[in-house]
Formats: structure tokens, C-alpha cells, sequence
């Protein structure tokens, strides 16, 4: 049986939680893990004082923890096929041939498209960052962009893709969530996303300009590509590697699957085309891939990987996503929704509040799959009660939650994004630009009643004929 929690005891665990976060991450530059077991222990007594038992807490923590294991084995495997890649020259030959190809100038812009492309084909940010992103920060690094930069890019592009894909199953989680044809809710997303998009272009090629004036030293390039020609055989073919991945999830093939493919066809290419033993290439997979060539660039880009380097970032979602179901399963969380949803008597404070409990919740509860379920349950009634159609209500889901999630350090999203591409947070949250841009062009539409729009006769006689059926339920 469930007992009530009060909102002013539900937010002691966040206040808790911040306090923690600002001492631990600010004065000491430690890490986020201490302040969410911290948290996660208040949360507990908080429950226990409210009369919850130990076995109940036991179970909501393993809840969580269960919500987060597809997203660890998916960290896990990246880790795997970054290791498996490096070892087997696929990064070495994307990052020689990009080198070649790409303009200085233009590549913030053309690393932000192909990501926007590759994501919309295989619906996953994650599978696009943890492939072609590694690749576009090796080639951006070798030619002298600043990480943060060339990190907010290909993050900027890659959950344009899983927003708008009709494969992501962050898309397809909040148009069924609300009852909201799919193609319809990718239609109402572009009103917020295709401006964002613009916006992010526009700002990237802006950054880009200084990298086209002299100051990428093409000697660098040069000594860059030597040395990997040295180390590496590079050849076009390897290509196919990452080509057949993004063809096979495209194809709607699980992306388990399709990366443990990857991973198998990076092993072998290790072994029969670059030459390496199999010791060797288990290590790679086991310890990440070690390079000695005395360019420092060259061996900064090319040591990591494996499943070792993945456990921080394994830890901690576990532990994030142990706070998370605390807080869910105890209804702390619902007592703080709850209480936004009394501040929100318009329709256009309705759509701000769903944004803005999307974005709280992505920090309370660390998972951004819990951001769209979450307000979706919550919001979902008041939302008709106002006469507004689903497809508003599914928008702002994704708006508010899909791209919010990476700017939380602790939140599975941000501790993926860090621990493949090598880019805190609070570095590569500035140049995040589409994340951002996106839930504040949406906030504006809201409190200007642009694209929010009512409930349409046939929403309506759908509506209350699902009324009228749990109205039948009850009285029988």
C-alpha cells in the first residue's frame, strides 16, 4: 500500500542532492557519484520516516536499477566497438579520409549533418555518437577545433535525428505514450526542431570561420596523416564496417545486435587486415587499444576504448538510475509534478510546465526515457481537460525531455556522452546548441499560443468515447 509523501518532504532529497552536486563537482572536482548515493540514502529515510519498509525501498532501488540495464549493456557494447574500431582501423581510415575531404571552415557544419543523417537512418543518438562521433572528434581535433565545440556539434545533430526519426524509440515512447499518430507528432515537432536546426547550422558555421584563416597548421594535417598511413593499413573497404551497422539498424535490426556485429567484424579486421595478434585484439576490447608513435595528437586520439574504460560511465547510470527509482517508486516524484500541475491553469502555462517537469525530472531521476514517461502519465489529463490536442502534449515531451537529458551530468545521457567522447557536460553544454534552442523556441510558441493547437472533432469523439467506456467499467 501506498503512503503519501508531501511535497515539502519529496524535495529534501533534491535540495540534499544539489547541495552535494555544487560542493562535490565545484569545490572538490570530484565526481557525481558520493552526492547521488547521498541523495539516494535521504531519499530512503525520507520513505522510511513516511512509513515505507526496507523491503519496499530495496525493491524500488532495483527497479531502477532495472530501467537502467538496456542503457548499461548499450554503454558497455559502445565500448566494445570503440576499441574494436580503433584496433581495426576503421577510426584511423574515417578520421585520414575526413582530413582530406573536409574544409576546416565548414566542419563543425558537415559533422552536425552527417550526424543529423546517420541518426534520422538508425533512430539512436547514442549509436551515432558512439560511431561517428568518435571518428568526427578525431578529425576535428587533428585539425585544431576545440573538443567542446566539435562535441556540440555532433551532439546538436545526432538528437535532431533521434527526435525526428520515425525509428527512435524516444519518438515512438511519446507519440504512444499519448495516443498520438506517430507521422503526426514528427509533422508538429518540425514547427520547434527545424528551427533549432537552422538556428545550430547557422551558429556552427559562424564558429567555423576562424578555422578557415591560417590558423589550422597544415603541417600538423600533414604529420597526422603520415603517421596514420605508418600505423595503420588504410583503406576505403574498412568503411564497410560502419556502413553495414547503420544499414543493419536502419534496416530495424535491434541495435544489440547490430552493434555486437560491428564489434565481431572490428575483431577480425584487427587481426587478418591490420596484422595484430588475437591477445591484442582481445585487449583492445578488454582494456581499450594502446598506441605508442610519439605524436602526441595522434596517440591522444587513438588510445582508448574497451569495456574498462567504460565502467565509470556504468557505475554511473546504476547509481543515478538507483536515485531515480527511489524517488518514482515512493511517489516523491508524482508529489513534486503534482504540484507543478496546480500552477498550470492555462494552456500555455500547461505546455511551459510540461517542459519544464521534462527537464526536472531528467534531473531527479537521471533517465530520459523516465523524463517522457513520467510527465506523459501526469499531464496527460489536464491536457484534455483544456481541449488540447495529444500531439501538444507529445511535442513538448520531446522537447522538454529527449533533448534536455544531456545537460545533466549524472543523467544516463550525459554520463554516455562523456565517457565516449571524452567531453564533460559543462564543457560541451554551451555548443549543445539545437538541445537548447529547441525547448526555448517551444517555450516561446507556448506563450504566444503559436502551433498550440485544440483537440480536433475526431480527438474529441475519440476522447470521449474512451470516457464513456471507463465510465461503463466502473458502473458494471
Amino acid at each position: 500500500m501506498e503512503r503519501k509523501i508531501s511535497f515539502w518532504l519529496a524535495i529534501i532529497p533534491l535540495v540534499v542532492l544539489i547541495a552535494c552536486m555544487a560542493i562535490t563537482i565545484v569545490v572538490f572536482e570530484e565526481g557525481p557519484h558520493i552526492p547521488l548515493i547521498v541523495g539516494t540514502i535521504t531519499a530512503a529515510l525520507v520513505a522510511w520516516k513516511a512509513g515505507y519498509k526496507w523491503d519496499e525501498l530495496e525493491e524500488a532501488m532495483y527497479k531502477g536499477i532495472r530501467l537502467a540495464l538496456p542503457a548499461v549493456i548499450i554503454i558497455m557494447l559502445i565500448g566494445l566497438v570503440i576499441g574494436a574500431w580503433i584496433g581495426s582501423g576503421v577510426v584511423a581510415t574515417m578520421i585520414y579520409y575526413g582530413l582530406k575531404i573536409i574544409s576546416p571552415s565548414l566542419f563543425l557544419v558537415s559533422i552536425m549533418l552527417i550526424c543529423s543523417i546517420v541518426s534520422i537512418a538508425i533512430g539512436s543518438s547514442w549509436s551515432t555518437i558512439g560511431t561517428i562521433g568518435v571518428a568526427g572528434m578525431g578529425i576535428g581535433l587533428s585539425i585544431g577545433i576545440p573538443a567542446p565545440m566539435i562535441a556540440g556539434a555532433i551532439i546538436s545533430g545526432s538528437y535532431f535525428g533521434d527526435k525526428m526519426s520515425p525509428l527512435s524509440d524516444t519518438t515512438n515512447l511519446a507519440a504512444g505514450l499519448t495516443g498520438t499518430d506517430l507521422f503526426v507528432h514528427i509533422r508538429h515537432m518540425f514547427y520547434t526542431t527545424i528551427p533549432g536546426l537552422i538556428i545550430s547550422l547557422g551558429v556552427f558555421w559562424f564558429l567555423g570561420r576562424d578555422f578557415g584563416k591560417g590558423n589550422v597548421s597544415t603541417t600538423d594535417i600533414e604529420q597526422t596523416l603520415a603517421v596514420l598511413q605508418e600505423e595503420f593499413v588504410i583503406s576505403p573497404f574498412l568503411l564497410v564496417i560502419p556502413l553495414l551497422v547503420i544499414i543493419l539498424v536502419a534496416k530495424k535490426v535491434p541495435a544489440i545486435p547490430g552493434l555486437v556485429i560491428g564489434v565481431l567484424l572490428g575483431f577480425l579486421t584487427q587481426v587478418f587486415v591490420q596484422g595484430d595478434s588475437f591477445a591484442d585484439a582481445i585487449s583492445a576490447l578488454q582494456a581499450g587499444y594502446v598506441i605508442e608513435t610519439g605524436n602526441a595528437m595522434v596517440d591522444d586520439l587513438f588510445n582508448g576504448g574497451g569495456l574498462d574504460n567504460m565502467m565509470y560511465t556504468v557505475s554511473m547510470a546504476i547509481v543515478a538510475m538507483t536515485f531515480g527509482g527511489m524517488l518514482e517508486h515512493t511517489g516523491m516524484l508524482s508529489a513534486i509534478v503534482s504540484q507543478v500541475l496546480k500552477l498550470a491553469k492555462t494552456a500555455k502555462s500547461l505546455v511551459i510546465s510540461t517542459i519544464v517537469s521534462c527537464f526536472a525530472t531528467n534531473a531527479t531521476c537521471s533517465e530520459q526515457y523516465i523524463s517522457i514517461v513520467i510527465p506523459s502519465r501526469m499531464f496527460a489529463n489536464a491536457y484534455r481537460d483544456k481541449g488540447l490536442s495529444s500531439k501538444n502534449l507529445s511535442r513538448a515531451l520531446e522537447d522538454g525531455g529527449t533533448l534536455t537529458s544531456v545537460f545533466i551530468p549524472w543523467n544516463t545521457c550525459g554520463v554516455f556522452i562523456f565517457g565516449t567522447l571524452g567531453v564533460s557536460v559543462f564543457e560541451y553544454a554551451p555548443y549543445a546548441i539545437l538541445n537548447f534552442a529547441v525547448p526555448i523556441i517551444a517555450i516561446i510558441y507556448a506563450m504566444t499560443g503559436f502551433t498550440i493547437e485544440k483537440m480536433s472533432d475526431q480527438e474529441r469523439a475519440k476522447v470521449e468515447k474512451e470516457l464513456k467506456q471507463q465510465q461503463d467499467t466502473i458502473t458494471v
